[in-house]
């Protein structure tokens, strides 16, 4: 069972309900070997999904600056087919982008159907930041979650399994990673002013997260509150919460999968070569 929080929306959230490093159930030599043995699985429920083309996969990731959302695409998700899974990095609003509605930019990039897609970062940065900088009230916060919410349901109605992931990292341990991060000359490039005034503004910003994901959690959408603190945890709990999500969905996509196949290998034989079809 995965580590991962899960939040449905029926009660209201606070994150302190989740430790940060896992707890002491695995240890990271465990949760390495879990990974890999869970790695086959991944790979098996996005080949169907690829397959099947009946349901697409939107993942998205969120967490506080060096929660590990880089990390954990490459090293929990990115055992994916790169053939079918591709990533969306937001960063600020384009001119263009900002005379639209919040939800514009995102829309155009969700996954077709038999695609993952990764969101790093999302439109829910247009709900937290504007809380934590004071530029938005409680009857605008409440209308762009509904938004969500309705975004969101659209997008299920249509077939896309939304499955949302916050990395959470403990205020020391990202002390910890951006002063890391600062000295080394491999990574420096990452660091920003705002990572420290977005550090010094940490519960202004838990009580932002913990009020946005209570308000977006639905049974059809939930989040995923994944343990960040230690790299091996984060990874394991990331891949177990998809594989989870997606698991109830295998049978009617390898069905799916074995039909398709059929009706391509009877019009594949009508144009094989007579010794050919003579043979099968």
């Amino acid at each position: 069972m995965s580590q991962a929080f899960v939040v449905d929306g029926s009660r209201s959230f606070d994150l302190d309900e989740v430790d940060p490093s896992g707890g002491e159930s695995r240890s990271d030599e465990q949760a390495e070997r879990r990974l890999e043995k869970l790695v086959p699985e991944l790979l098996d429920l996005q080949a169907l999904v690829q397959a099947a083309e009946k349901h697409a996969v939107l993942i998205i990731l969120q967490g506080m600056d060096a929660a590990g959302k880089d990390l954990t695409i490459q090293q929990a998700l990115g055992t994916a087919n790169p053939e079918a899974i591709r990533v969306k990095h937001f960063s600020e609003m384009t001119e263009d982008e900002a005379l639209h509605d919040f939800l514009w930019r995102a829309h155009n990039v969700t996954p077709a159907r038999g695609e993952w897609v990764v969101f790093d970062r999302s439109y829910y940065e247009q709900v937290v930041e504007p809380i934590v900088d004071g530029e938005t009230n409680e009857q605008e916060t409440a209308e762009r979650c509904r938004d969500i919410r309705d975004f969101e349901r659209i997008l299920h109605n249509a077939g896309t399994i939304v499955i949302k992931l916050f990395l959470h990292v403990s205020r020391d341990e990202q002390e910890r990673r951006l002063v890391e991060r600062m000295e080394q000359d491999e990574t420096a490039w990452k660091i920003s002013a705002s990572d420290w005034e977005d550090h010094r503004r940490w519960d202004d910003f838990m009580k932002a997260w913990a009020a946005t994901i209570s308000a977006t959690a639905t049974p059809d959408a939930p989040w995923l509150i994944v343990p960040a603190d230690r790299d091996a945890i984060r990874n394991l709990a990331a891949a177990e919460a998809v594989v989870e999500r997606l698991r109830s969905y295998r049978e009617e996509w390898a069905a799916e999968r074995t039909r398709i196949g059929s009706e391509k290998r009877q019009e594949a034989l009508k144009e094989a070569p007579e010794h050919v079809r003579a043979g099968v």
